[in-house]
């Protein structure tokens, strides 16, 4: 006897319908998969065959062969015990041969027949919707992350014999209601407060431009002059994460095993630092079976790169594509991934390798030719893509220990959240949610100069050697000073300030 039941494997970020197939016939006792399943997926029929029998069930002594559809896209993870399991029993005649057909089904079990969590549920939820399933099978620690998918019932379980019973009308078993709104009240925000912060105006001023525009940032100086600080706070002045920008973070978090099950909904705004020896593949993504990178990690929040000139060259330049694109294409031989990578670069690097060029209280060790070929570790193609480069000098004692009346974190963001409504208004009807994602061919409409920020800005590519890229930038970042000074047209005071901003191409030697 032939019996099918629905779930579904990932791919890149999203979930694709697989048909699960089991056949039960006449033979030798054997259990085969087929349907280019990988290690983990062939490892389940002893899970299976113990799982059944462990909840009181006979396993059947014939040939059995599953098939998962379509063959041509690789299977992985644990998720497909579960349909495995009850298609095997339905074979049987344990449960009625339609009573899953409704529903799409994902688990692991154990060998006592508890059902495990999985990765990537909240994936096959929307998936399991838009193909119009009455519901959706999964374990029980991951009911509330499948709920925020409203229009499809969640039915949550503990343990095989649940589900068989609920399948042959027995158990007693109600649909998980969507407590989304309730867990978008309870989520925890950042962090971290800008009042912490002795001295460093110039600093904090870029930092309030960049979040203002959504704008990289590149901060230079001394080691302990507080760049690390000031980037960690960076999410405490940042717009408030949308419903729909949280459900999108929390689909990454979910299929690369890395959402907590006591925070089923991420409402704040990821702040990712990773290690400047990490590979190409765990920054960019990747992998045998593809999986999100950091960049991906940081989607809608902020990617923190301290000491950028150490970090390897090709994982560097691989920022290139996703900084323009806001996503990142990963090819293997057997499928190709997408994932979004819409974040705000935030990197930090000394001047030189001892960390003092240009510091007036130490005296630097380097020669010119170290200091050259530290610099030269940054391409100009990446440089280009950096939007505000800042330096950040050493604070002075009595900036420490003096008094201090400080902006906090609350008043900034405040600013930040109007200049950010008057450029959503201002491109109103469009997808660009701020000056850095504005598309060039809007850039003439919005970033319109008089005749004097014309001519300060041509002196300055003539003497910096700017590119055409730097050159947009200029105007994006400008476009943002006028925001937050709620100016309707770009001012020679806005241009003068974005100029000053691109510190770097003047200060490399």
């Amino acid at each position: 006897m032939m019996v099918k039941v629905s779930s579904a494997t990932l791919v890149g970020i999203d979930s694709y319908p697989v048909v699960v197939e089991v056949d039960v016939a006449r033979g030798l006792p054997q259990f085969s998969t087929v349907g280019l399943p990988d290690a983990a997926v062939k490892e389940s029929k002893d899970r299976i065959r113990a799982a059944i029998r462990n909840s009181g069930y006979s396993f059947p002594r014939n040939h059995v062969t599953v098939n998962l559809a379509p063959a041509d896209i690789r299977k992985e993870g644990t998720g497909f015990d579960l349909p495995i399991a009850l298609a095997v029993l339905s074979a049987e005649g344990v449960i009625p041969g339609d009573g899953a057909r409704d529903y799409m089904l994902m688990g692991e079990l154990s060998l006592d027949g508890t059902v495990k969590g999985v990765n990537g549920v909240l994936s096959a939820a929307q998936l399991a919707r838009n193909l119009n399933f009455r519901g959706l099978v999964v374990p029980e620690e991951n009911a509330s992350e499948a709920a925020m998918v409203q229009g499809i019932e969640v039915i949550a379980i503990k343990t095989l014999p649940e589900i068989v019973d609920y399948f042959n009308g027995v158990g007693d078993i109600h649909p998980v209601s969507s407590g989304s709104e309730r867990l978008w009240e309870r989520s925890p925000r950042a962090g971290g407060d800008f009042r912490e912060i002795r001295g460093q105006d110039q600093a904090k001023r870029a930092m309030e431009i960049a979040a203002a525009g959504g704008h990289n940032l590149l901060m230079i100086g001394s080691p302990g002059s507080g760049k690390t600080m000031l980037a960690e706070r960076l999410p405490s002045i940042l717009p408030p994460l949308t419903f729909e920008e949280a459900v999108e973070i929390t689909k990454i978090y979910s299929v690369a095993g890395l959402l907590d099950r006591d925070e089923v909904l991420i409402g704040s705004r990821p702040f990712r630092a990773p290690h400047h020896t990490i590979s190409d593949a765990g920054l960019v993504g990747g992998g045998q079976n593809p999986r999100p990178g950091e960049i991906s990690l940081a989607h809608h929040g902020v990617l923190f790169l301290d000491e950028l000139p150490e970090f390897r060259k090709n994982a560097l330049e691989a920022l290139r594509q996703p900084l323009e694109n806001g996503s990142v294409t990963v090819t293997r031989a057997s499928m190709t991934a997408s994932f979004p990578a819409r974040f705000m670069l935030v990197a930090a690097m000394n001047p030189c390798p001892c960390g003092y060029h240009g510091d007036p209280g130490r005296t630097c060790r380097c020669s010119p030719r170290q200091i050259r070929q530290y610099q030269a570790r940054l391409s100009g193609p990446l440089l280009d893509r950096i939007d505000i480069h800042v330096l950040v000098s050493s604070v002075k004692y009595r900036e420490l220990t003096g008094p201090y009346n400080g902006e906090s974190s609350k008043v900034i963001a405040e600013r930040v959240l109007r200049a950010r409504k008057r450029q959503q208004e201002r491109m109103a009807g469009s997808r660009t949610p701020c000056n850095a994602r504005l598309p060039d061919r809007k850039i003439h409409d919005f970033c319109a100069l008089d005749e004097d920020s014309h001519r300060l800005l041509e002196m300055a590519m003539e003497r910096l050697g700017l590119s055409a890229r730097a050159f947009t930038r200029i105007l994006k970042v400008s476009r943002t000073i006028a925001d937050l000074e709620e100016c309707d047209a770009i001012a020679t005071r806005h241009v003068a300030e974005a100029i000053q901003y691109r510190s770097l191409d003047s200060y490399r030697i």
